[in-house]
């Protein structure tokens, strides 16, 4: 028996785990649970972070976790606890399976079968932001390699254990050169190690262009966070409805289930949600935790309520669908086809005692790390260029000025005047190619600019590592 940690959530979130729990349990499904309070209820009471500590007891100890959507309150410096939960308890993989259900569900991509597999701890929901000047906010996208690996390596273990022919590359790499420059880098190292297995690289914005057209091009995608929550999101929507959809979140140690739709509240309390992709989602766990047999149970039954037209609103349609039902009503569907199997939709059919396992990351060897300059950032309100360049010209040290962008885009030296400008300023210090810089050049650096009453926002060091420049160019550079 397993034990597992449940949260009903908010809006819709009570109806449709019920729901779920009805169904589980009516296949003998082998688990017990421990229900917590998390979301909206907490945050309203003023906990910022919408969980508590006992909450975080249970999930941590049962290791398993089953939560249904839960709402985040806008603005007012609420964190987003999925986020929060998915970083806190490492849980770096996020998969998302998006197939259509054709006939029986209407879409324009009848043979899409495409699993997402979405780094889930870094890039910019790091959510480390700053305003930096009156004009300017920044976000920081945090990339690193043991984050890419663990991420590429368990897309390839996933294709690998469930047959899969292909693994897609999602990156921006002709833009952020350094970022997911190095993600790409990674995916063609470990692509080598999988020579079975068939791989591309797409550019985002084609990427995603080819997704939404001619999805069954795709077979597994494996992506950074940001790329990977918005083109799921579109990946389950053109299968026929996001409400069919589930996901996992799976780390080292824990892991969390999850409907990736929303907790809805307009109509929540109306018995009208469709419960599937949290359904979908305990199948996923079920397999997870050892237990295929009740996942296939389960998923079977699903597929034939499904088949036999009997759907929620959301996927309801007049000549495909043959009966309009509910929440509850939709639950006792499914129960009451336990035991039966599809005749169109694939019959689930799960390797039994099969766990996808990921070596735990080794760090490499230490790369030569060469200290070559120092970007000083400084909020200045002036609109002629030269006059901010003769000011931090007077401020060389040992490390010269040897560029200055706004935005990214080089206007110093050799700007353009049709360029628009912000009170931003990347001013670059550096030295010769065969020099480093010594560390105290950079504090005498920002001392002489404080008495030059310059308003420095803050530095950032510049390295080369084995001789690699760690540090982009300007744009126009």
């Amino acid at each position: 028996m397993q034990r597992i940690t449940i949260a009903k959530g908010d809006g819709i979130g009570p109806e449709i785990m019920d729901a779920t729990l009805r169904i589980l349990k009516a296949a003998n499904a082998r688990i017990e649970w421990d229900e917590i309070n998390i979301g909206e209820k907490l945050y309203l009471t003023g906990n910022t972070s919408g969980i508590d500590k006992q909450a975080w007891e249970k999930i941590i100890g049962n290791k398993v976790f089953l939560k249904a959507p839960i709402t985040t309150p806008q603005g007012g410096g609420y964190k987003s606890l999925n986020v929060t939960m998915r970083k806190t308890l490492g849980l770096y993989a996020n998969i998302r399976p998006c197939k259509s259900f054709h006939p029986f569900v209407a879409t324009k991509h009848p043979e899409m079968d495409v699993v997402i597999i979405r780094e889930n701890e870094e890039d910019l929901y790091a959510g480390i932001e700053h305003r930096q000047t009156e004009e300017v906010v920044q976000c920081l996208k945090l990339i690193s390699r043991p984050g890419c690996e663990k991420i590429i390596r368990y897309a390839f273990e996933y294709a690998k254990l469930y047959k899969r022919k292909k693994v897609s590359c999602f990156v921006k790499d002709n833009i952020m050169k350094l970022t997911d420059g190095l993600f790409h880098k990674i995916f063609k190292e470990i692509a080598a190690e999988y020579p079975d297995i068939e791989t591309d690289n797409w550019i985002i914005d084609i990427g995603a262009a080819r997704l939404a057209d001619t999805p069954e091009i795709f077979d597994v995608i494996v992506t950074s966070n940001l790329y990977g929550d918005v083109i799921s999101d579109i990946a389950a929507q053109i299968t026929g409805s996001v409400g069919l959809a589930g996901s996992a979140n799976i780390g080292q140690k824990c892991a969390m289930f999850e409907a990736i739709h929303g907790s809805a509240p307009p109509i929540a309390g109306q018995n009208v949600a469709n419960p599937s992709g949290l359904l979908r989602a305990a199948v996923m766990m079920l397999s997870h935790i050892g237990q295929q047999d009740i996942a296939e149970v389960v998923k079977n039954a699903w597929a034939c309520a499904i088949e036999e037209g009997i759907h929620t609103a959301d996927i309801y349609k007049e000549g495909i669908s043959n009966q309009l039902v509910g929440t509850k009503e939709f639950a006792q569907a499914v129960i009451d086809r336990i035991g039966k199997q599809p005749s169109i939709i694939p019959v689930a059919d799960y390797e039994k005692d099969v766990q996808l396992l990921i070596p735990t990351y080794t760090r490499k060897k230490a790369a030569k790390k060469v200290l070559k300059g120092v970007d000083m950032f400084v909020d200045w309100k002036g609109l002629e260029i030269n006059e901010l360049a003769e000011s931090l010209q007077k401020l060389n040290n040992g490390i010269e000025l040897t560029m200055i962008t706004n935005r990214g885009v080089k206007v110093w030296p050799n700007g353009f005047d049709e360029t628009f400008c912000t009170d931003h300023w990347r001013c670059r210090y550096e030295v010769a190619d065969d020099k480093a810089v010594p560390k105290s050049y950079i504090p005498e650096l920002l001392t002489r600019a404080i008495g030059a009453k310059i308003d420095v926002i803050k530095t950032e060091n510049l390295y080369e590592f084995d001789g690699e420049k760690g540090f982009s160019l300007g744009q126009g550079q």
